[in-house]
């Protein structure tokens, strides 16, 4: 019998096309390594949400989400409010997030309290929600918190500057913002401290979170209380502006300065005596914790722990250069 051509190429790529759809049936999706897609074939999607995107601690925590979004083959969606610690821009970026059906949400809480609806709706639209840096009000309204223990950080601030002053004198505190859980813990965490040392007066308390306001601020303090002899700035924008004007007002020495996080103008403050100590945190690891930590929720996977405490080391000129803590300020370095 004479072969049909044509009708035997139709014949073999019919074959073909059913081995083809036969293999991809019979064989799983393997979620347990990372890589899992949505029936339409597309990766997961994990929004980070931090208080803003300018400071070099959220760049850190940003690098270490991305990191464990390329480990994990997941989409990660970085977004934070134009203006640092913007409640009502933070609120807008989680609902529109929703609205978007991400499969999950990493955010650091820009307000302890009037965050908390806004992510209970999320989690009740079967959107896993992970609090960093910064949790809520209601413990229970996330997934899990992984965060420096800042009451800890503000104590041993207190201890830092206490010692760097001779534990006498009158000292100022620079907070960054009422009612974030992280600025209020600090805080907290500094007036408890500070309490051990009778000879310690702590005259002024103000707030700032604005690289410029962080100056006018400093300066204020300064102008108002002559006699300061220490100031504890308790996030990067205001250590670095502290740092600026006592530097410029010719009193490095004079005025000890303790401040918080690790950005390049803090460390390079440390360098030059401006700042005699900083607690750094660990924001990389926040961000990678974070997403891996959303993305077992999303797999309904066990979460061990409610609270992870990600750790902090009090940096000095004498410990800088260490390999530890060079890891730890420089995020390039640092390993999972």
């Amino acid at each position: 019998m004479k072969f049909n051509t044509r009708f035997g190429y139709m014949l073999i790529s019919a074959f073909a096309l059913a081995a083809v759809v036969g293999c991809a049936k019979e064989k799983p999706a393997d979620s347990a390594v990372g890589g899992d897609v949505k029936p339409t074939g597309q990766k997961l999607r994990i929004a980070v949400i931090p208080k803003g995107t300018a400071a070099f601690f959220w760049q850190a925590i940003d690098a270490g989400a991305q990191q464990a979004g390329k480990d994990q083959g997941v989409e990660i969606i970085w977004q934070g409010p134009d203006k640092e610690g913007s409640i009502t821009d933070q609120i807008n970026l989680v609902q529109s997030q929703v609205t978007n059906k991400v499969d999950g949400i990493v955010i650091a809480a820009s307000d302890a309290t009037a965050l908390v609806k806004p992510i209970k709706d999320a989690m009740a639209q079967h959107i896993p929600v992970v609090t960093i840096d910064s949790g809520l009000t209601d413990k229970d309204a996330s997934v899990a918190l992984i965060a420096t223990d800042n009451v800890e950080g503000g104590r041993r601030a207190a201890d830092t500057l206490a010692k760097a002053i001779g534990e006498k004198g009158d000292v100022g505190l620079l907070i960054f913002q009422k009612g974030s859980a992280s600025s209020d813990d600090r805080e907290n965490g500094f007036l408890e401290g500070i309490k051990k040392y009778p000879n310690i007066k702590l005259v002024s308390t103000l707030e700032s979170n604005d690289p410029q306001k962080a100056i006018d601020t400093t300066t204020n303090m300064l102008t108002a209380n002559a006699g300061i002899v220490g100031i504890f700035a308790a996030n990067e924008l205001n250590g670095v502006g502290a740092a600026n004007v006592i530097k410029q007002k010719k009193l490095i020495g004079k005025v000890k300065l303790i401040a918080y996080d690790s950005s390049p103008e803090e460390l390079k403050a440390i360098e030059e005596g401006i700042i005699q100590a900083t607690i750094v945190q660990d924001p990389y690891q926040m961000g990678y914790k974070g997403v891996i930590t959303c993305l077992k929720a999303i797999r309904k996977e066990a979460i061990a722990e409610k609270f992870v405490n990600s750790g902090m080391t009090v940096v000095t000129s004498a410990n800088l250069k260490t390999p530890e803590v060079q890891k730890l300020v420089n995020p390039d370095a640092a390993k999972k």
